[in-house]
């Protein structure tokens, strides 16, 4: 079975699907933010869900050992804030923030609600121990052809991921911090490739997934000069469960051409 990451005595090894696609050398974003959120549940109190994560990606994290740090910033009977960092060469290199809410009754009345169009692929179509994405442009069918997928359209994705550490079960939370951060792919992916990287990502959640599949469509994108703020969806078979938001850096002289793999292991630095 793949996994992110094998256990070596006290240290976690980077395993091939951990690495960078922007640099072999580097580790993925959907890797490092599941490293965080692996450390950040341990702080999760029970009867709360993970409302909100929040993760600084401000120096590349290296395919070496890394560490893993967390602290507990505020423990309260609604509210738990924790933090995570992760350190290499007694360095900072990644930041995160979790804040745990506590689940109750909902107030009386009603809101107004959008109607959400949330395709879904076909039951059974991905597998519960994980699997290649399957992609969705404007009206085009699903697929797991990067390549018919490069270019202008509206784009969804659909994720089963494997575990992130061999031998330990993925968690929801491990989960969707994970597809959280492939929302600069599904904002930014355009028709001559991905030409910005992720400076931060911001996931808010009103619940946990139910099931091993998870939904990503793409619901803004605004750019200037450089930096573009995406804004994506987050559902399972059930519904809406979240919103994530990506800033991003143009990277244009290490643009990913998905439909060329030479391109497509090209180095690249944060």
């Amino acid at each position: 079975m793949f996994s992110f990451f094998t256990r070596s005595g006290n240290h976690l090894v980077a395993d091939e699907l951990a690495l960078s696609r922007w640099s072999s050398a580097q580790l993925s974003g959907p890797a490092v933010c599941g490293l965080l959120a692996r450390q950040l549940e341990t702080h999760h109190p029970d009867g709360f869900v993970p409302a909100r994560l929040t993760v600084d990606l401000f120096r590349p994290v290296s395919n070496a050992p890394v560490e893993v740090r967390s602290e507990v910033v505020r423990q309260g009977p609604r509210i738990t804030v924790a933090d995570a960092s992760i350190v290499q060469d007694a360095r900072i290199l990644v930041r995160a923030s979790a804040m745990f809410l506590a689940t109750g009754a909902e107030p009386p009345g009603q809101v107004w609600k959008p109607v959400s169009d949330l395709p879904a692929p076909p039951e059974g179509c991905m597998s519960a121990s994980g699997g290649p994405p399957l992609f969705k442009s404007g009206d085009r069918d699903w697929t797991h052809d990067f390549a018919a997928n490069q270019n202008a359209d509206r784009k969804i994705s659909w994720h089963s991921m494997p575990p992130l550490v061999a031998g330990e079960p993925l968690s929801p939370f491990q989960h969707v911090a994970m597809v959280g951060d492939t929302t600069n792919h599904v904002c930014h992916w355009g028709s001559e490739g991905a030409g910005y990287i992720n400076a931060d990502m911001t996931l808010a959640l009103s619940r946990l997934p139910l099931g091993h599949e998870l939904g990503l469509r793409a619901d803004n994108t605004i750019a200037a000069e450089g930096i573009s703020i995406g804004t994506a969806a987050m559902y399972d078979r059930s519904g809406p469960l979240g919103t994530c938001v990506v800033t991003t850096l143009s990277n244009t002289r290490r643009l990913i051409d998905f439909s060329s793999p030479v391109e497509a292991d090209s180095p690249a630095s944060r």
